[in-house]
């Protein structure tokens, strides 16, 4: 095994795939604790398909992809939001529009002019391999604005994430910070999309928080074990990518499955335990 790691850190490419990867499982796993508690988890599938429709425009107009589809994350995490709190279309409704309706304007997009070339497969199923050095460059610097932002603004985020009206009535900018939460979210989307591919990008979001909740009650002990959880389920993931030329997207996700029903089971046998 330790052969096997040290060839992995050999080739370049997985030293960049290595590095963007930790960085964008553990911007996912801070946010995503916030984002289940607050009924906001399929927001990161929303904003893929977002991401997705901004990537497909960006190579039928030969612009740079990173440079398109943050900006539109961006608004549409925004809009998402707005929609959510003041439309008459809320939550799961005002999602699966977004979904539906991105996705088709990304395959129309294609579909139009070049068909579905590598590049585009590649975002739409993930491919952390065919990172290039720019990418890389800007995801660095947007995971580290991403926890600089969500340590920055954590007692606020932990004060609208459990108790919004309360956190109002103490004079808390309840709206803004909903905001910096979305701003946050299309982000680490985007960024994580070429790794895990607009399909599986959101269950980057979920699983590593739903499995800490299972043995953690405090909010701060579920995000550091939700950190820890991400970065070894990717490193997992990763690993058995290389070794049997499995997509790494699904063998991160097969990661997540795997550690949240082992601490399930714990769960389930504690709560059985104390009942004796």
């Amino acid at each position: 095994m330790m052969e096997t790691i040290i060839e992995i850190f050999s080739y370049p490419f997985m030293i960049r795939a290595v590095i963007v990867g930790v960085l964008v499982s553990l911007c996912a796993a801070l946010l995503g604790t916030s984002l289940v508690l607050k009924r906001y988890s399929m927001i990161g599938d929303g904003l893929s398909h977002v991401g997705f429709a901004a990537l497909a425009v960006a190579y039928v107009t030969n612009l740079a992809p990173l440079s398109v589809a943050i900006p539109v994350c961006v608004l549409a995490a925004f809009l998402l939001l707005r929609m959510n709190e003041n439309s008459k279309i809320k939550g799961d409704a005002a999602t699966a529009l977004m979904c539906s309706g991105a996705l088709a304007i990304g395959i129309m997009a294609v579909s139009l002019t070049t068909g579905m070339n590598t590049d585009v497969c590649n975002y739409m199923f993930g491919s952390i391999l065919a990172m290039s050095k720019s990418d890389v460059t800007i995801s660095i610097i947007l995971s580290v604005v991403v926890i600089i932002l969500f340590v920055a603004f954590y007692p606020r985020i932990f004060a609208v994430t459990f108790d919004e009206t309360f956190a109002k009535a103490t004079g808390t900018k309840s709206d803004l910070y909903n905001m910096i939460i979305a701003l946050l979210t299309a982000m680490t989307v985007v960024l994580g999309m070429r790794m895990m591919g607009t399909l599986l990008i959101s269950s980057l979001i979920v699983f590593p928080s739903l499995s800490a909740m299972r043995i953690c009650k405090k909010f701060i002990t579920v995000i550091i074990t939700s950190v820890l959880i991400s970065i070894l389920c990717f490193c997992a993931g990763i690993y058995v990518s290389y070794v049997y030329s499995t997509p790494t997207g699904a063998s991160i996700v097969i990661a997540n499955i795997i550690v949240f029903i082992t601490f399930s089971l714990i769960e389930k046998m504690r709560e059985r335990v104390t009942q004796l």
